[in-house]
């Protein structure tokens, strides 16, 4: 009788959201209809429109897509209509892979070394300016150059100045938030300062009360409407900074999520792992990585503790569910402008689940505490900071080990799904290996741009998949292929499948660990002393391109 209780509950609750998702788009398509009706429809183009959508934080393991358990219909969808990637790595924290992403290029060539809030070196030095380095070329500027339209809205945090704004990267109209977090209701952020933001690069103001994704996804209609018809093409950064926290959320997602993540985060790590192997997101015969020890088990936890707990996973939940929802809103705009056929469309997140809580420890502790209440009652809304945890994130990284922060696979192994123009593949799962220096010369290829070849700018590091997204090819990147990355004492290298990689700082290549990813992709099983030729080659070769990048470390800053 229990069983049945829970079914009928669990239809119940499917049918509540399956009835407002579809109100929801009723109305996103009727009032773009009527937009539609307004203005001219774009010509047709020989080059495609890119949309590359960027979640803030979202776990690999979220998406029903990949197995999740979270509704994201609209995010499904893409990926039915194109090519879900099970191998996609990124850095291990925000504005490390952003860097990446717009360059085709290793954070330290960047400019970004190290993430604003983190002090491992000097910020003066080369490779650690904390804004794009003037040895790339952005992206957006290359495609502004040749003729796009370049939008973006949502989070930026590549430097603050005006120098270093989105403007100054080659975005022709933007509506960016400078920092790297920060309120999705108001711009009071974390700091006395409040949050900063930036429009077409000058400083401007946050339109208090009114949620994040419904702000930057009008902006991004906004801007593509005012130029549609003139038979230019455009490229659109949607960087969200959801489900980013603080895990707030508008009135009508509050409860949508109640009651479903009682049973815990060690149940959910467990059944999210086997959603995955059943949807194909990752082997069948992969193995669960071990639990975190510093993780407090959920069986030993109060009621009123595990009430609380349930609460943040219902909240990042619905986060998740109201992106889903603002993905569709941008698809549905595309669709009724015609606009859709000929947009390559790119969703991925940034990094792994995130585990920070800066409410309860570091150094926004005492501000945040003075100015945000996180009572049972309030949690979610506007004036709370509450963010989900480690203990939450292993969850949204359970096949892999760790999360956001570490450069295990948990921290830079993210989803991504790509469809739309030039994908020529439905329905498609695909494990090659990828990183996210891999998407500028993509972009920049189907453009028909080409990188300058000036002396002073370093050549991109990643390399176009676009015959991968035709299907002439399966992978991108052979197996002599390396990358690597240092980041707050944390570092890996990875040569085809086999990667070095260390857990914690203080930073120490005696420490690094060597796992062999193709066998063993939750790095359960060090081989260091079982392969000491291999551990040497990848030691000298971590060496070499080191300091070709110009990573420094802590004992030669």
């Amino acid at each position: 009788m229990a069983g049945h209780h829970e079914f009928r509950d669990h239809l119940k609750f499917k049918l509540q959201i399956s009835a407002r998702k579809i109100r929801g788009r009723l109305v996103n398509r009727l009032a773009l209809i009527a937009l539609c009706a307004m203005t001219p429809l774009a010509s047709a183009q020989d080059r495609p429109n890119i949309l590359l959508i960027v979640a803030d934080d979202l776990g690999y393991a979220d998406l029903g897509a990949y197995g999740g358990d979270i509704e994201t219909p609209n995010i499904d969808a893409l990926a039915a209509e194109g090519i879900l990637f099970s191998q996609f790595h990124t850095a291990p924290v925000c504005a490390v892979t952003r860097s990446m992403l717009l360059t085709g290029n290793n954070n330290h060539v960047a400019g970004m070394g190290k993430q604003y809030g983190y002090h491992d070196t000097q910020i003066d030095l080369e490779g650690y300016e904390g804004y794009l380095s003037d040895r790339v070329a952005p992206m957006p500027r290359l495609l502004r150059d040749a003729g796009y339209h370049t939008y973006a809205a949502g989070k930026w945090h590549l430097g603050q100045a005006a120098e270093h704004s989105p403007k100054a990267a080659g975005f022709e109209r933007h509506f960016n938030l400078s920092d790297g977090s920060g309120a999705h209701f108001h711009s009071l952020g974390m700091v006395p300062i409040g949050s900063q933001y930036r429009e077409d690069g000058e400083t401007t103001s946050y339109p208090d009360g009114r949620y994040s994704t419904d702000v930057y996804t009008d902006r991004l209609i906004e801007y593509i409407d005012s130029n549609r018809g003139d038979g230019q093409p455009f490229f659109v950064y949607a960087a969200y900074t959801t489900p980013h926290w603080p895990l707030q959320v508008p009135d009508e997602y509050l409860d949508l999520y109640r009651g479903r993540y009682d049973a815990g985060y060690d149940v959910l790590r467990e059944q999210r792992f086997e959603s995955l192997q059943r949807a194909g997101s990752i082997p069948t015969d992969s193995k669960l990585p071990p639990r975190n020890d510093a993780v407090t088990p959920w069986n030993a936890l109060s009621a009123e503790q595990k009430k609380i707990e349930s609460r943040k996973m219902e909240l990042y939940a619905a986060m998740v569910d109201n992106l889903d929802d603002h993905v569709g809103k941008l698809i549905d705009y595309l669709k009724a402008n015609d606009l859709y056929d000929n947009t390559l469309i790119v969703f991925m997140s940034d990094n792994g689940a995130a585990g920070e809580d800066f409410f309860q420890a570091g150094p926004y502790a005492e501000f945040i505490q003075e100015h945000y209440d996180n009572s049972y009652e309030n949690m979610g809304k506007p004036m709370s900071w509450v963010s989900y945890g480690p203990q939450w994130a292993e969850a949204g990284s359970a096949p892999f080990s760790r999360y956001k922060g570490y450069t295990r696979e948990g921290g830079i192994t993210a989803p991504m799904i790509i469809a739309g123009r030039s994908v020529d593949r439905k329905g498609v799962k695909n494990d090659a290996y990828l990183t996210v220096m891999d998407l500028a010369p993509t972009f920049l290829e189907l453009a028909e741009v080409q990188y300058p070849s000036d002396p002073g700018i370093r050549p991109m590091l990643g390399a176009s998949i676009r015959d991968l997204l035709e299907g002439s090819t399966h992978t991108v990147h052979d197996e002599r292929y390396a990358t690597l990355l240092y980041h707050n004492g944390r570092a890996f290298i990875r040569e085809g499948n086999w990667k070095l990689v260390n857990l914690d700082s203080p930073f120490d290549e005696s420490r690094f660990e060597l796992f062999d990813l193709a066998s063993d992709p939750g790095e359960t099983t060090n081989l260091a002393q079982r392969e000491p030729e291999r551990l040497t080659a990848l030691l000298r070769l971590w060496t070499v391109k080191r300091r070709e990048l110009g990573i420094l470390l802590p004992e030669n800053p």
